[in-house]
């Protein structure tokens, strides 16, 4: 059974730091293309960043600079540092894999206040 569990959400203050991790069990990870994608209220769900197998890594552009995906395949963890939060960073955040298969992990609220 395939498991992707999240954890290091929480409530910060903007511009403060956090760094979410994302644990994999059930799939070959080193194999897996991996991200991060959010969820506000009322909005789709969209990417955040993403690292392929190959560790060639991908943001969208608001996170650019202050976001940094990366993985451990020795662990099967892939981690999301977010640096200088803001408000609008907001959201539920969601582990995803994909190979020849997909899969979620059931998100971790991260709040910023201003």
């Amino acid at each position: 059974q395939v498991q992707l569990v999240e954890s290091g959400g929480g409530l910060v203050q903007a511009g403060e730091s956090l760094r979410l991790s994302c644990v994999a069990s059930g799939i070959k990870f080193r194999f897996y293309d991996l991200g991060w994608f959010r969820q506000a209220p009322g909005k789709q769900r969209e990417l955040v960043a993403y690292i392929y197998l190959s560790h060639r890594t991908q943001y969208s552009d608001s996170e650019k600079g202050r976001f940094t995906i990366s993985r451990d395949n020795t662990n099967n963890t892939v981690y999301l540092q977010m640096n200088n939060l803001k408000a609008e960073d907001t959201a539920v955040y969601y582990c995803y894999s994909r190979n020849n298969s997909e899969h979620w992990g059931q998100g971790t609220q991260v709040t910023v206040s201003s």
